[in-house]
C-alpha cells in the first residue's frame, strides 16, 4: 500500500476509507492516516472511485441529520 505523505486524492495508487460524522455526512480520507476528530470509519476502504460509489449509494439525503429531524420528525 502507498504511504500518504500529502493529501493526493487523485493518485490512482492511493487507498481511502469512507468516514461518517454525527450528522451522517460522508467523506473520504487517506486509509493510512488517523481518523480526524468528529468522524468515524464505515466498513468501506479502497480506491477513490469505489469509495465515491459507496458514498453515492449511501448518502441519499444531503441534509444534516439534525435538519432532517427538525423538518421531518425523523
Amino acid at each position: 500500500m502507498m504511504r500518504t505523505t500529502t493529501l493526493d486524492f487523485d493518485s490512482p495508487d492511493a487507498n481511502f476509507k469512507v468516514l461518517i460524522n454525527h450528522e451522517e455526512q460522508y467523506s473520504i480520507w487517506p486509509a493510512d492516516l488517523a481518523v480526524p476528530g468528529g468522524w468515524s470509519e464505515t466498513e468501506m476502504t479502497g480506491p477513490k472511485p469505489e469509495c465515491d460509489e459507496y458514498i453515492k449509494a449511501n448518502w441519499t439525503d444531503m441534509r444534516p441529520k439534525s435538519l432532517r429531524i427538525a423538518l421531518d420528525g425523523e
